[in-house]
């Protein structure tokens, strides 16, 4: 790309709308599914968010790694994900747009290019442009013809310096994210191990020997019980889960609390990205009580849970780590006791049949995964302040360069 470069967005791209899709397909496999959902607002990619599709994607609504794609569309009036930008990683092998995103197709392709108008697209100027511009009241849009009058300043050293330094970021970013990922699979596996598959006694019973610690091969019997949840390790008891932990209806926000404090807020769809003023002391379990079902979150701080949530009032069995993921493989889409919109009736849950581990056992996977949920804990600080100073120095694509080489 060289210094003299065109004047608008539209000099460089042309738009590739999306289209409808069949909702019964959501969620087989296949193409992510490149909605609203699967972005940041103010952009960036959201990799927990994404859904995928299992019908037809033609290559014309097909994206690859590093395509970007925008929202010109949004669900509701606020505007905040209007113009929003977001790039496919290298994690997703495709994906498919929808009718409310639109893939930004480049007139001359190269990666300078396309990183330089990404950034640009991620301004606070740009925000601010789009949201000056936005039209409509029950669902607000951007009209083609302002995304593409959006002016680009000229390429100098200096903003492809802070190009550069803005995908280091991103990099850094991405790869704790998936160091994340690695450091939780691990004690989900080794919960999973225990507490569910029983693989020490399995061993014991085929092997002889389970090749454990002595303080934990202590508590892995080598025969299972009969019990109302099926076969359960000799001599472990079974309750209901209120004997293991008391669950709480989240609160409401009020209003004068919603622009004040810095404590995490979260819903049904787990920290929504809000902080407000303190409320519940952390670390603590939430998972979703109306809406959406089935997913937990472990925060790792003071909290504000919404009243779309619930949380772990009480740990009468274990500890946090213990709940949580013991919370993740209870299977709680199940237990919906809603009709048009899903819900969890705590006391529902309560009530029903769960093994008892032996506290010594919980106490030890507790110690197990607190050092590789403190190193998450540092992985997800390091990325924030990784946000914030890339967010501080975004605005200089656009008035911070003097345009000398």
């Amino acid at each position: 790309m060289g210094d003299q470069v065109p004047k608008t967005i539209g000099d460089f791209v042309t738009l590739q709308r999306g289209t409808t899709y069949r909702g019964d397909l959501v969620g087989a496999p296949g193409p992510a599914l490149l909605g609203l959902g699967s972005i940041e607002p103010g952009g960036g990619f959201r990799a927990d968010h994404y859904k995928t599709f299992g019908g037809d994607c033609p290559e014309k609504l097909t994206l690859h790694p590093g395509d970007i794609y925008v929202a010109l569309k949004g669900a509701t009036k606020d505007g905040s994900m209007i113009g929003s930008v977001a790039r496919v990683p290298r994690t997703i092998a495709s994906g498919r747009l929808t009718q409310d995103t639109a893939k930004l197709q480049f007139l001359q392709p190269d990666s300078e290019t396309a990183r330089y108008v990404y950034w640009v697209l991620r301004t606070p100027q740009y925000r601010d442009y789009c949201a000056g511009r936005a039209t409509g009241t029950t669902a607000v849009a951007l009209n083609r013809a302002d995304f593409f009058a959006y002016p680009v300043p000229s390429v100098n050293r200096q903003t492809r310096r802070l190009v550069e330094l803005f995908e280091a970021i991103d990099e850094k970013i991405e790869l704790n994210r998936r160091m994340n990922v690695t450091l939780e699979a691990i004690a989900r596996a080794i919960f999973k191990a225990w507490f569910v598959d029983f693989d020490p006694v399995r061993k014991k019973i085929e092997d002889g020997e389970a090749n454990l610690p002595p303080d934990l091969d202590v508590h892995f019997p080598r025969s299972f019980d009969a019990s109302p949840i099926g076969p359960v390790p000799a001599g472990w008891d079974v309750g209901i889960v209120e004997d293991l932990f008391v669950l709480q209806r989240g609160f409401d926000l009020p209003k004068q609390a919603r622009t004040t404090g810095i404590y995490p807020v979260v819903s049904a769809g787990g920290p929504n990205g809000n902080h407000c003023s303190y409320r519940v002391r952390g670390p603590g379990v939430v998972t979703g009580r109306s809406g959406r079902l089935g997913g937990v979150w472990f925060i790792d701080a003071d909290f504000w849970p919404l009243n779309t949530a619930l949380w772990v009032k009480e740990y009468r069995a274990a500890g946090p780590l213990w709940t949580y993921h013991y919370l993740h493989c209870a299977g709680l889409q199940a237990l919906n006791s809603g009709s048009a919109v899903p819900t969890l009736n705590r006391n529902h849950l309560h009530r029903q049949t769960a093994l008892i581990p032996p506290a010594p056992l919980a106490s030890a996977f507790e110690r197990l995964a607190q050092p590789l949920f403190a190193g998450m804990a540092t992985n997800r600080r390091q990325s924030n302040s990784l946000e914030r100073a890339r967010d501080e120095l975004l605005p200089w694509l656009m008035s911070g360069c003097d345009g000398r080489e």
